[in-house]
């Protein structure tokens, strides 16, 4: 009997352990990580409450800050290399930094949106009167221990003025690291909960990036833009392309950052409304401004459609290389995106 209750007792221990260890990698990350600082190894997130959000960490050391809603829409900001450096503009979030002009204060670091969406403007910032808003309504940031990345998943209704939902979306955006770069994959898939919904045919869109200040090509300290055909600089804009990458220095070293448009992203592969001044962003929306000629009736997503946008940002500390860039790109259009 004695025998017989010990090894019940074991058992019991072993069924607690067993339960305990898988619990553990399910914990909710954003809320573990809110009151205990960032892990030393590996990728770590904690959440903040100013400005709402979350923070990204790169073994202990900060890689992305992820910005729920600002002046109109979230942003990821700051956005930090391999090496240490800001790779995105500070302005308007944070000014006097080095090589920064004041203008276009609705470029915010990196962040989703368009300039037209039922002849409303989602592009330009909540100052101006009659501007859509991007509201986040649910989010939640987690650690895939499997993969070493942070992924943080929200659900955002797109609003005119007066609060009127126009349409919806789901967002996943995944932070990790791969030979020594840090990557960030942003997945979009646009939802039309509220009837149809019209993107309209504008270069103001829709995946955009502000680079760095003395990365911009503007700055002349080396700054330049390379898509995957090989065009360069000015000639790169309106062009479609799989890929598009923006070299340039910050802090006195040489970084870039090249952007990826999934092919089995809408409209693959995308025009780029990529500037010589800073900015950087794909748009599959865009034509008459790219190509002339008259306007477009833009795109319709019909009710109860919905449509998926993927691009990878891949951020290193170094010179551009394009035959290893091509190879990475292959490498992801390969994958095979997960449901959203």
């Amino acid at each position: 009997m004695h025998l017989l209750k010990t090894a019940l007792l074991r058992s019991l221990y072993a069924a607690l352990l067993v339960s305990t260890s898988v619990a553990l990698p399910t914990v909710d990350a954003s809320r573990a990580a809110a009151d205990s600082p960032a892990k030393s190894t590996g990728l770590s997130v904690k959440k903040v409450e100013s400005p709402r959000g979350w923070k990204i960490y790169d073994n202990g050391k900060l890689f992305a800050g992820y910005i729920e809603y600002q002046n109109g829409f979230p942003i990821v900001y700051p956005v930090i290399g391999p090496g240490g450096h800001a790779m995105t503009r500070d302005f308007p979030m944070k000014k006097g930094t080095e090589g920064e002009k004041l203008d276009h204060d609705h470029h915010r670091s990196l962040w989703f949106t368009h300039g037209e969406v039922n002849g409303i403007d989602f592009w330009i910032d909540d100052a101006h009167e009659g501007t859509g808003r991007i509201v986040q309504t649910s989010g939640e940031a987690t650690v895939d221990a499997k993969n070493d990345a942070v992924v943080i998943t929200t659900e955002n209704d797109w609003n005119d003025a007066e609060g009127k939902r126009q349409l919806s979306d789901s967002r996943r955006t995944t932070f990790h690291t791969e030979d020594g770069k840090r990557i960030i994959d942003f997945e979009v898939v646009l939802r039309a909960t509220d009837g149809d919904v019209n993107f309209g045919d504008t270069k103001e869109g829709s995946f955009g990036i502000r680079v760095a200040g003395t990365m911009k090509v503007d700055s002349k300290l080396g700054g330049k833009i390379t898509n995957a055909e090989g065009l360069t600089n000015s000639d790169a804009w309106a062009k479609k392309s799989n890929w598009v990458n923006y070299s340039g220095p910050v802090d006195n070293q040489t970084v870039g950052m090249s952007v990826f448009y999934h092919p089995s992203s809408f409209a693959a592969p995308c025009s780029w409304h990529v500037r010589t001044y800073g900015l950087f962003a794909a748009n599959p929306f865009g034509h008459y401004h790219f190509n002339g000629g008259d306007k477009t009736e833009g795109i319709t997503l019909k009710d109860g459609e919905t449509m998926a946008i993927r691009c990878r940002v891949v951020l290193y500390q170094g010179d551009f290389d394009a035959e290893a860039t091509e190879k990475a790109f292959a490498k992801y259009a390969a994958e095979k995106p997960e449901a959203l």
